[in-house]
């Protein structure tokens, strides 16, 4: 993960940070960091995930019953397309 910023001479310097965090948080840096902070048992670690994955399975579980459709990927941005 190497993240660069091209500076032109006329660039301020707070436009271009801002453009670094940005991207930062687009490559998902910030959360990485900040998720690794601190030390994490194995067990710490799997139960998390678990419970994560028991949220995800009750929400998917939810709205099959109330009916609302999970949303489509957009497949008219894919650039594959236009070529």
């Amino acid at each position: 993960m190497s993240i660069k910023i091209a500076i032109d001479k006329s660039d301020q310097i707070d436009k271009v940070l801002r453009r670094f965090k940005k991207m930062c948080e687009k490559e998902g840096l910030i959360k990485e960091i900040k998720k690794k902070q601190y030390y994490e048992k194995p067990c710490q670690k799997k139960r998390r995930e678990y419970l994560k994955r028991q949220r995800r399975h009750q929400k998917l579980m939810s709205m099959m019953k109330t009916g609302i459709p999970k949303k489509k990927k957009n497949t008219t941005n894919n650039k594959m397309s236009n070529v």
